[in-house]
This record gives C-alpha cells, sequence and structure tokens, in this order.
C-alpha cells in the first residue's frame, strides 16, 4: 500500500477476454502435440477401431435388409385381405340395396291395401301426413344443388396429395339442407336418401353418411318446395358460402330449378319415446297398494316421478 491511497483493487480476468484470446481448449492443442509426437493410437487400434466399424455397417445392413424383405413379403396379405374386405363391403351394400327394394315394395303394398280399407278423406290425409314425414314419395318441382371436391393440391417436394381445401364436408351438406328447409323446401334428398325429422349427415373416417348410409360425389341436394325456393336458395348464408369456397379452392357448386322431381320415401324412424312411471301410492290401511295414478281432482297430489308437470 502507498501512503495516503487505499488498497489497490484487483481486478478478476475477463471471461469474454479470454475466450477471445485462448478460443481453442486445452485439451485439442495436446491432442495436436501427442499426434505430431508420435504418441497417438497405435496401428493395431486404428485396424481394431476400423474393423468394429465395417462390422457394425455390416449389421446395419443386415438388419435393413431382413426388415425390407419381411415388409415385401407381407404386401400380398395386406392386399389380400384389403381386396377381401372391400369384396364384402360390396356385397353388404348390394344385399342392403335388395334388401331396400323389397321393403319399397312392401310398403307400396301396404299403402295400397290401406287405401282399400280406409275411406277416401282418411287416405288422402294419411299420404299428406307421410309426404310431410318423409315417408311417402313425393313429386313436385324444385331445386337441384350439386357440388363435388376440388382438386387436391399435391405437395411440391413430394409429389404426394396435400390437404384438399376444396373437399365437401358433412357440414356442408348439412349448411344446404338447413338452408332449403329455411327456404321454405317441403322435401329433402341427398344422393336419393329421404331426410325427416330424424336424419343425421356426418362423416366417419373419409366418407359421408346420411342415415348411416354413405353416399359419394357429387353430391346433388334435391329439395321440393315453392316458386321462389331457387331465388332464396342463392340469397342464403350457405349458398354465398359455398360460392366463395369455389372460387377459391376450386369447389364445384351449382344450383338450378327442376321440374318433376321425385323424392323416394324415407325408411321407417325408430323411435324412441320415453313412458311416465308412475309410483305406487300407499291405501289407508298400508296393507294394499294402488297400481293406478291418483286423481289430482281428488285431493291427491301427483308424486315427484310420477311425470307430472
Amino acid at each position: 500500500m502507498s501512503a495516503g491511497r487505499g488498497p489497490e483493487r484487483t481486478y478478476a480476468p475477463d471471461f469474454l477476454t479470454e475466450l477471445f484470446q485462448n478460443p481453442l481448449d486445452p485439451g485439442y492443442s495436446d491432442a495436436a502435440l501427442s499426434r505430431r509426437a508420435g504418441r497417438g493410437p497405435t496401428g493395431w487400434r486404428r485396424s481394431t477401431i476400423r474393423v468394429v466399424t465395417v462390422i457394425t455397417l455390416a449389421a446395419l445392413g443386415f438388419l435393413l435388409a431382413i426388415a425390407y424383405r419381411q415388409t415385401i413379403e407381407g404386401e400380398p396379405g395386406r392386399a389380400q385381405a384389403r381386396a377381401g374386405l372391400v369384396a364384402q363391403i360390396k356385397q353388404r351394400e348390394s344385399e342392403a340395396d335388395q334388401l331396400t327394394r323389397r321393403a319399397d315394395e312392401l310398403r307400396e303394398d301396404v299403402n295400397r291395401q290401406r287405401d282399400a280399407a280406409l275411406s277416401g278423406s282418411d287416405a288422402a290425409r294419411l299420404r299428406d301426413l307421410e309426404a310431410a314425414t318423409g315417408l311417402g314419395r313425393v313429386k313436385g318441382d324444385g331445386v337441384v344443388v350439386r357440388v363435388a371436391d376440388g382438386p387436391s393440391e399435391a405437395d411440391a417436394v413430394t409429389g404426394a396429395g396435400g390437404t384438399n381445401l376444396g373437399k365437401v364436408l358433412d357440414r356442408d351438406l348439412q349448411d344446404i339442407a338447413n338452408a332449403l328447409w329455411s327456404a321454405g323446401a317441403e322435401a329433402v334428398s341427398i344422393n336419393g336418401q329421404r331426410l325427416t325429422a330424424t336424419s343425421t349427415i356426418r362423416a366417419a373416417g373419409g366418407a359421408i353418411l346420411v342415415d348411416f348410409r354413405p353416399v359419394t360425389g357429387p353430391y346433388e341436394v334435391s329439395a321440393i318446395g315453392p316458386g321462389q325456393l331457387e331465388r332464396r336458395f342463392r340469397d342464403s348464408d350457405a349458398a354465398n358460402l359455398l360460392r366463395q369456397v369455389a372460387a377459391e379452392h376450386g369447389m364445384s357448386f351449382g344450383v338450378r330449378g327442376a321440374d318433376d322431381l321425385t323424392l323416394p320415401a324415407a325408411s321407417e324412424p325408430q323411435l324412441r319415446y320415453a313412458v311416465p312411471s308412475v309410483s305406487p301410492s300407499p291405501s289407508p290401511s298400508g296393507a294394499a297398494r294402488s297400481t293406478s295414478p291418483a286423481s289430482p281432482g281428488a285431493g291427491s297430489s301427483l308424486s315427484p316421478s310420477g311425470g307430472g308437470r
């Protein structure tokens, strides 16, 4: 320490300065000096390393060859299984179509016998109800909306098909059907599948199902309704959206008026309904129980589970 001055400050070495002054790790320098001095791996060690490398590469090549051979050998079996499944699907579809045609024939026979048994006014009323609910075949003027998938955009590198933004989705058919109903349609069908109040339009994998039956493109949604049906549908939000998708992504979309359309009857729906449960009420003596609901007008009250509103 010097007189009249405080202790001198010591500075630690700056890490960045040290890094720029000596960028090479000392271990690398030692290894380079050892190789120059002849203290590197001996000849037998280098030969051992080469032999191990060759054996490892040979083993990997052998394993890849076995995997490739197994893949090639298994491909005919997979192709055969796929072909068998496709044949079964086509057979089941053919059987379903035959059963549907047979059901339509039986329905027509039942309708003829019913009309013969009922009076003219009752038969006409039933026919009107069937037409309104979709259980009867109808004819009339209306609109046909046709949509089809746009071209798929191929990947520029692999050439594989990419995302097709112009593909028709199940919700597109839902929007079309809802827009037609809103425009005043009295009957609607998709590719010959009649829609009712309980119909479903949904996707399963890459297929679109209408009432659990697959439909394929191009999709035609036919509707029977008043004369303003076509104009009202063209002005709907669903039509505007589909026109935009068609312009931007190549989806095929068209609307045309049609005269004397015939829409088939829908299959008989499997309706499910609830029945109010009735709780047994005890008798005054407590020995017997009644199985009939008590009358609200007799001074008794409905139980919580008795189905009262």
